[in-house]
């Protein structure tokens, strides 16, 4: 089974992803094919890690996903890497509640019998570096920490010393540590980091942590940790993967506006059949022709709303394929351009494409951040009346409309026991949008439901149409 290691941290802000992406960087060096992951529901994190590693990175999620699912994503994935490099997400034990670490990074850690590394921040902090680390090292028996590595160090002196403490208090070595710097960081914007894909310089800055990784890294005790940890039960068989010359064509709306989507989506999308196109619409592209679907991802439409409110030929080709019954799947930042107009944040009106009814309005506030579970209130390309599937929400707008939802798509209610239901999101004909991000990988034969949907558009496209003689 290949290597494996989870960077966890103490908390949010611990400077995972830099580091993840260091070492990644620094063991690609070395000549490994290193297959990065992201704990969580999480998009941008992985673009950094995906460029760093040269390869997509894959999302792990429990919650969403379940145990068994999750590890067959995670072994497929792995197929051809020597090494599994895991991010977690938050704090090691911060999960979907705060009585148990469902969801959580130990939790994957321990479906997939992952050690640990735990990220430190040491900024301001000497001896008391350890005593966090002995606090994380015997908080679950089930999930020790194998190592540490320290982040933010005001010097090498300062570093060597935390992890002397550390050692004395707990026995657990630390692998590395990397320097407090004001340039050596990812930018952040309102959604988390900056995009590494829409960024010019990320080469620079990965090339640099990858540098600082390989100065300051033990990566030889790493690989040793890593490569211990043992064999996992074999996957589930894989769907099988079809020739994708005569499928049908699945339109994805792929560029700065739209880049949230998960990787394992496309892939079991294009095992179903579909021929995946991707296409810009904030360039002025227009769907693919002979598209039998489309799929909007979530993003940053408010930032090209001008840019968008322009392709109104997209916005006719959109039309015209709900028109023909066609899948159409929005999420978020789909489902926001979806609606009749998009308010942005300093007040303009843009015009969208129509086929939901409202308006969509940015606030300067978060309006929905968590796990959801939903119940299908219409027969959709991805579920049918009553079924029930996992997904969650991260937005910063609000839906504007006259009335309740006219068409609802789902009935959503929290992680949690208790927690109220409501109607969301629009379904009509075959169009199914809302801000509900759902990963296909919990239910493969989601992809197979859509992928039919699009067969039946395609079988009626050819179908020869009947002249009427006399």
């Amino acid at each position: 089974m290949t290597a494996r290691i989870v960077i966890a941290g103490a908390g949010s802000g611990s400077g995972k992803t830099l580091l993840t992406a260091g070492l990644i960087g620094a063991l690609r060096r070395r000549g490994l094919v290193a297959q990065p992951f992201k704990c969580g529901p999480d998009y941008i994190d992985p673009g950094w890690l995906g460029a760093a590693a040269g390869r997509p990175c894959r999302n792990l999620d429990v919650w969403m996903l379940g145990e068994t699912a999750m590890r067959d994503s995670f072994a497929r994935a792995c197929a051809d890497a020597d090494i599994a490099v895991i991010e977690g997400v938050m704090g090691l034990f911060d999960g979907a509640g705060f009585d148990s670490d469902q969801g959580s990074t130990a939790a994957i850690a321990r479906a997939l019998d992952a050690p640990v590394l735990l990220v430190l921040d040491i900024s301001g902090a000497a001896r008391s570096a350890a005593a966090t680390a002995l606090g994380f090292s015997r908080f679950d028996p089930d999930k020790p920490v194998a190592a540490l590595a320290l982040n933010f160090a005001g010097s090498e002196g300062h570093a060597r010393g935390c992890a002397a403490a550390i050692a004395a208090a707990t026995g657990l070595p630390t692998l590395g540590w990397l320097p407090r710097l004001p340039d050596f960081a990812i930018p952040e914007r309102h959604l988390g980091l900056d995009q590494a894909a829409h960024r010019g310089d990320n080469a620079t800055t990965l090339t640099r942590a990858a540098e600082a990784v390989k100065e300051n890294f033990d990566l030889d005790a790493l690989l040793e940790i890593a490569r211990a940890a043992p064999s996992l039960p074999k996957p589930r068989a894989a769907p099988a993967r079809r020739a994708q010359q005569d499928g049908p064509i699945l339109a994805l709306a792929s560029d700065a506006a739209f880049s949230f989507y998960y990787q394992d989506d496309i892939d079991l999308l294009s095992a179903a059949g579909a021929r995946v196109i991707r296409f810009s619409p904030v360039a002025g592209e227009t769907l693919p022709q002979g598209a039998s679907a489309a799929f909007f991802g979530g993003g940053y439409p408010e930032l090209y709303a001008r840019e968008l409110a322009a392709n109104t030929a997209l916005w006719r080709d959109l039309h015209a394929l709900q028109d023909a019954g066609a899948p159409i799947v929005a999420e978020c930042g789909g489902f926001m351009v979806l609606t009749e107009a998009l308010i942005d944040a300093e007040g303009v009106l843009h015009r969208m494409a129509g086929l939901i009814p409202g308006t969509v309005r940015m606030t300067d506030r978060l309006a929905a951040l968590g796990y959801r579970q939903a119940t299908a209130l219409a027969d959709t390309p991805l579920a049918g009346v009553g079924d029930t599937l996992r997904g969650h929400e991260f937005h910063y707008s609000v839906w504007d409309r006259a009335s309740a939802p006219p068409s609802p798509a789902w009935l959503l209610r929290g992680a949690r026991d208790g927690d109220p239901a409501i109607r969301a999101g629009h379904a009509e004909r075959g169009l199914v949008a809302s801000y509900l991000h759902i990963p296909l990988a919990q239910e493969p034969e989601r992809a197979a439901r859509l992928v039919a949907r699009m067969r039946v558009v395609e079988t009626r496209r050819r179908a020869p149409v009947a002249r009427r003689v006399g």
